[in-house]
This record gives C-alpha cells, structure tokens and sequence, in this order.
C-alpha cells in the first residue's frame, strides 16, 4: 500500500472536527507545527478513516458525522464499506480537489488561516455515491482522483452502532469473505422440529485456503444483512456496542492512516486491525428469540429443538478468522411441519377397546354417550407400567391421573357431553391397556381387584411335591383360575418382569398348566383372603404361579406371578 502524505497545514486540518470551537490552526511555520501538535486535545475529536482497517462507531439520531482521507495520487484503486447495524443509515462520498501548497504569487509568505479553512470546508465537492437503507453497501473504484474524500453518515430513526472499511489496495487485501456463485442457502430438510441447511463454501476458504469458519442466526422475526446487525439485536451489553462518549470512538494514534505513514513501520506490509475473535460463546444476556451458533468450516448443519409449525428465519455468515470480518450469504425462511394429527378413536357405550401406545407417546379417544346420563365411569386396565389419563368434557379438564393396574372412574354426566380422553405412555417402553367407557353403572366388564394383587407363598409348607400359596379377593364374588408352569433355576425377577402383560388372560395358557379354578368372596374385606395348595410337583424344581380373576364380562386380570421352588430333599 503506499501511504500518501499531505501539507502539514491540510493534514492538521483534517484531524479537526468540522463543528468543534474555533481553535488557533498551525501555519506552515515548522516550528510552530510541532509545538502545537504535542497537545493532545488538538486531537480530541478526529475523524480521520485508517487505511485498511475496519472500524466501529456510533450515531446519535439527527446527528451527522463526517470522517476524512486523503488521496494524493490519481488513479489510484479505492474501496470503501458501510455497515449499518441496528437501524438504516444515509451516507455519502463525496471528493474535493487537494488545496495548493503555495499562496498566490508565490511569494513563500504563510496563508491567512481561514483563508485555508475556506479552501476545504467551504466547498460542496463532487458527490460520487450516496445511499440510504440498512444494507451493506459499498463503494469500488479501479481508478479514483486525487483529492479530500469526505464520507457523511446520518441516523433519522435512532442512535445506532455502524462499521466502516477503506482501502487503496482492494486487490490484496480482501478482508471479507467472497461469497460463492449462488450465496443462497438451502432447505434441504424439514421436520416437525428440525430444519436441514446447506450452502455452497466461500472462495475465500476452498480457493485462497484462508481461515473460514460459517455461524448460523435462527429468529423468529426477520432475517439480517449483517453480523453486526445480529450482535446490536443479541445484546446491548457488549462493550464495543455502549455508547461512546462525544469524540472518543475513534483515537488518530491507532491506526496507519490516509495520508500518514505508521509509526516505525515504514516500507513493512501493512496488517489488518485485529479485534476480538468471533467464537462460538454467545453474549452475555442474549435474547431467547434469537440463537447464533458457529459451526467451523462445514457447509451443511441441522437445526434442532425447533417448534413445530412455526416459521424460523436462518441467516449465514462467513467470518474470516484471521480479520474477524464477515460476509452475510442470502437468508431464507421456512416453517417446520405441523405436529402428525392424532387419530381419535371412538369408545362405543360399555364395550372394552385395546389400546397400544409408543414409548413416550400418546393417544386419543372420544366417548360421546347417546341418551342423557348422570353419570359416566372409566374403567381403566394398565398391562404393562403406569400411563397417565385424562379425561375433558366439552374442553373442561375432569380427571387427570396415573393408572398401573386396574382403576375406575366415575364422573358427573351431563346431557349431550362429549368426553375426550388423552392416554400417555410410559417413558420407559411401550404402553399397552384396556379402557371401557359407559354412562349405565351396572355395565362393568373389569372384575373388582385388592389394592394388593401379590401372590404369598408359606415357605413352612413347602415340601416336595408342594407349596401353599394364599391371596386376596374383594367383597364381589369373582371367578379366579391358577395356572404353573416349571422354569429353568435360571430364570429370575428380570425375566418375570417381562413377562408381566397383566391383559394376557387365560385363554393364553397351557391346559397342562391350569391347577383349578374357584369362586370367592367375603362381606368382610378383612377376611378376603384365600388358600390354596398346589400339589403334584417335583422335588427341587422351580415354577412360576399365576392367579387370574375373572369378571362378569369375561375379562380377566392377572396377579402378579410368584417364583416358588419345591423341597428337594423331605
């Protein structure tokens, strides 16, 4: 880059605000030049742009700013790039031709001082490109006057954050990523909860091999033509988006300038300002509509925990690593699918339905009794493990409980109600039950059970060919079969426990396996309890015991099974 230098007496006036108080300007008297510029506040409020880096500043709304560089030599290539971050922005380049460096006639003498004020500030200069909106714009020029360049920026709708770049040496330096041919993004797959993207890798990265690493904004709202943009929205507690105080934004010292050669680096490379690195922590407070994720160099990321039937907007960026600069690839939009409709099944008046639910899922049933009732019950046959019920009436929540085993409901009718019954599953399998619905009371196919349905076995009177087992009934005089069947000494709780489908009745079994059947019932429910000794056994073997009740309708429930084991020597 060639680093352009000016007239002291113009380079002196650059660094001066245009509508800062009238200050005593240095003369091309040498000696008085260097005395004044040791005063620090001489350079309180410059506006000078820096050569070949990107820099970050602030506009209070109404309130115009104008920064400054110099081009000293014609033809020379030029670019230069505005970022408005949280609201749009107008802004203008202008240049006007450089003042002569002597005063007329050439007698040497110094011009008057406002006499060179007037040559700069007191021209419009020539406008080359202005523009007004919130999208990343630039200007590109392969060949530009000399001249004093003035770029003009003004906020109307609030205060807001904005970036600037320029250079003389577009070519080479390439700061943002390129973007691809086709810089949109793709929807290659879409779910009820996931959205698949995919996008073609910028030049910058595949061809220049420079660091390049992609990140990903999913809102709800809108899409963003910045980074910048995002970080204004994800929080305003950044330090580099607080306000700056009037004429601190920006230091001359800090950077090589247009028109000034940088301290002790004279004929090295230039380098580019670096800045904090884009990485993959959010900020501190961030929005919980707005999610960034950075994901490396792949081209191709899947979104998940997304709502169903909901619009999400994703944007992409390319951050170059080395200059934490970025370019914005084309947004798009899409709506994740809707949640897969239930099937409601419709219960018919007292008739028992089997019902089979995934892990974790769940399932819907209608009841809607035809005659006027006061009352309506639920009897409810859990197989397996627990599931949870619950039960509305014309949108009105009734019941919600959990179920494992048999249990009923009963529930105030009302005329031309309709029930809606929601079943979910167990989080550890699948969910297997029965359910009957009826508004006449004396219509109930599930035999009443104990609140215990273990099956106790006297170890006392255990022998070789017998064992002695008891359980429990109810005050309702219902059937109960006994069935074994001898198992392996391997077989142990695990296997039991599969085996525990409490709706396998016993047209299931064995006729070799059946041990009797009886009926049984006591008033007192203290003394509902039974006996049986099971004999005809073998010594030192074991058998699995169960004990099935069965009710008026026919449906049968079964106890849970006892491992018993015979004597093996008496």
């Amino acid at each position: 880059m060639l680093l352009l230098r000016c007239p002291l007496p113009l380079l002196l006036l650059l660094l001066l605000p245009l509508h800062s108080r009238p200050q005593k300007l240095p003369t091309r008297d040498e000696e008085l030049f260097q005395l004044q510029i040791r005063d620090k506040a001489f350079f309180h409020d410059s506006s000078v742009i820096p050569d070949g880096a990107e820099i970050s500043s602030y506009l209070f709304r109404d309130t115009p700013k104008r920064y400054f560089f110099v081009v000293e030599e014609d033809n020379t290539p030029l670019a230069v790039t505005v970022t408005p971050c949280d609201a749009p922005l107008e802004w203008k380049l202008s240049v006007q031709e450089l003042p002569e460096e002597a005063s007329g006639e050439g007698s040497g003498d110094p011009e008057p001082l406002e006499q060179q004020k007037q040559q700069i500030t007191n021209e419009e200069g020539t406008e080359l490109f202005s523009y007004k909106g919130n999208d990343v714009e630039y200007f590109v020029s392969s060949s530009s006057p000399s001249g004093l360049y003035q770029l003009d920026l003004l906020s109307t709708e609030k205060d807001t954050h904005f970036k600037v770049y320029a250079t003389t040496t577009p070519e080479s330096d390439q700061p943002y990523p390129e973007l691809p041919y086709d810089p949109r993004i793709d929807v290659t797959s879409l779910g009820r909860t996931t959205v698949t993207l995919a996008w073609k890798p910028s030049p910058t990265a595949s061809l220049l091999r420079q660091p390049i690493q992609y990140c990903i904004v999913i809102n709800k709202e809108h899409n963003f033509k910045s980074l910048c943009a995002v970080e204004a929205k994800l929080s305003s507690d950044d330090a580099f988006m607080m306000a700056p105080k009037p004429g601190l934004d920006f230091s001359p010292f800090d950077f090589a300038h247009f028109g000034f050669p940088a301290d002790n680096n004279s004929g090295k490379e230039r380098g580019f300002l670096k800045s904090s690195k884009f990485g993959r922590q959010t900020s501190p407070k961030p929005r919980v509509d707005l999610h960034r994720v950075c994901i490396g160099n792949k081209n191709i990321f899947t979104v998940s925990d997304l709502k169903p039937d909901t619009q999400y907007y994703f944007d992409m960026f390319a951050v170059n690593t080395n200059t934490n600069m970025s370019t914005a690839y084309v947004g798009t939009f899409a709506r994740t699918k809707e949640e897969a409709k239930q099937k409601t099944v419709e219960l018919k008046d007292g008739k028992v339905t089997d019902v089979f639910i995934k892990r974790k899922g769940a399932k819907f049933l209608r009841f809607a009794p035809v005659s006027s009732h006061q009352k309506v019950t639920f009897s409810v046959h859990s197989c397996l493990d627990a599931v949870q019920i619950q039960v509305r009436r014309d949108g009105k929540l009734l019941l919600s409980q959990s179920v494992e085993g048999v249990r009923q409901f009963q529930l105030r009718g009302k005329a031309k109600a309709k029930y809606l019954i929601r079943l979910k599953g167990s989080k550890k399998g699948a969910s297997m039950l029965k359910i009957l619905a009826t508004s006449r009371p004396n219509k109930q196919s599930f035999p009443s059970l104990p609140e215990d349905t273990r099956i106790k076995a006297f170890d006392k009177l255990r022998t070789c060919s017998s064992v002695t087992v008891a359980w429990l009934g109810t005050q309702e005089r219902n059937k109960f079969c006994i069935y074994k069947r001898e198992v392996d000494d391997s077989y142990n709780e695990e296997q039991k426990k599969r085996e525990q489908n409490q709706c396998l009745g016993p047209d299931t079994r064995k006729k070799s396996e059946k041990v009797l059947c009886k009926y049984f019932h006591s008033q007192n429910i203290q003394k509902a309890v039974t006996t049986e000794t099971i004999r005809g056994l073998q010594p030192g073997k074991s058998y699995l015991l169960d004990v099935y009740v069965i009710g008026h309708g026919g449906h049968s429930v079964k106890y849970q099974s006892k491992l018993v084991k015979t004597r093996k020597f008496c």
